[in-house]
């Protein structure tokens, strides 16, 4: 028992120096008081919660146009719906003519379009929202083609409407525009086109020209957009190229479509289009 006495008291005498330094310190307070009168010394102050990282921005441009209670939703970000009257604003004068100095006469109505939203794989590999109008009979089969496309990261440069190039194919497949619906006729004729109705559609048009041979057969006389004449020789590797091994001609080609490409007096390499009832 006697070999505990000092240890014991030696700790006795530290907890009694310690208890008198403790009120010299806190000027005679109890810890208690000290703590409530110097809560920043006293307690111990949390690290600031991290705020949480903003979310990075959706890559997809917003929809042009909001779902309206018609629209039909296929998957999010696919549907089709029957014309807007904003739509109607921008498309009338512009890929759907008023004028008597038009194309006439007019064989489709607004009742017979339907506007598109989808979404796609730019050249850079981000996603995008894109607009399309269509004929109303071609308008699932679009979106069921184009989630498609989407699902397997296929790249498509742009997919706006026609009237952003005031109308003008020519402009649109120089900027590589995907479009559909344009009340024109076949460049070239006089006769009307099948976007005039909508059942067409262009892809990657500047990779995919529009090449009229000549009658003889000595060679190719024009090649539509200007500047896309290397991509006329499809015997050439390069990237965004239609072929029957592409994943877009296999997709429009299931849903019935017909290739421009397999036609005989000129070949429309970026041209898909669907006979309708």
């Amino acid at each position: 028992m006697d070999k505990w006495i000092k240890p014991l008291g030696l700790l006795a005498f530290i907890i009694l120096v310690c208890s008198v330094l403790v009120r010299v310190l806190t000027n005679g307070e109890t810890l208690s008081e000290y703590a409530d009168t110097n809560p920043d010394i006293a307690y111990a102050t949390p690290a600031p919660t991290p705020s949480a990282s903003p979310m990075p921005e959706a890559t997809a441009q917003p929809f042009g146009t909001p779902e309206s209670s018609e629209s039909i939703h296929y998957k999010e970000g696919f549907f089709y719906q029957p014309l807007t009257d904003d739509i109607i604003a921008r498309i009338t004068g512009i890929s759907y003519p008023v004028s008597e100095n038009e194309i006439s006469p007019l064989v489709i109505s607004y009742e017979d379009l339907r506007y598109l939203n989808v979404l796609y794989y730019d050249f850079n590999g981000e996603v995008q929202s894109g607009e399309l109008i269509c004929n109303q009979e071609i308008a699932h089969d679009l979106v069921e083609i184009f989630y498609e496309l989407y699902r397997n990261e296929y790249q498509i440069e742009k997919i706006r409407l026609i009237d952003e190039y005031g109308g003008d194919d020519t402009a649109s497949m120089l900027d590589n525009n995907t479009s559909c619906f344009n009340y024109r006729v076949v460049d070239g004729t006089d006769s009307l086109s099948k976007h005039a109705i909508g059942c067409a559609i262009d892809i990657n048009p500047f990779y995919n020209p529009y090449v009229v041979f000549n009658k003889d057969g000595s060679g190719k006389t024009y090649i539509s957009p200007e500047g896309s004449e290397i991509y006329a020789d499809r015997s050439q590797n390069f990237p965004y190229k239609i072929d029957e091994n592409d994943l877009c001609y296999k997709l429009f080609k299931e849903h019935g479509f017909t290739w421009g490409g397999d036609w005989n007096s000129c070949k429309d390499y970026q041209h898909f289009q669907k006979v309708i009832q």
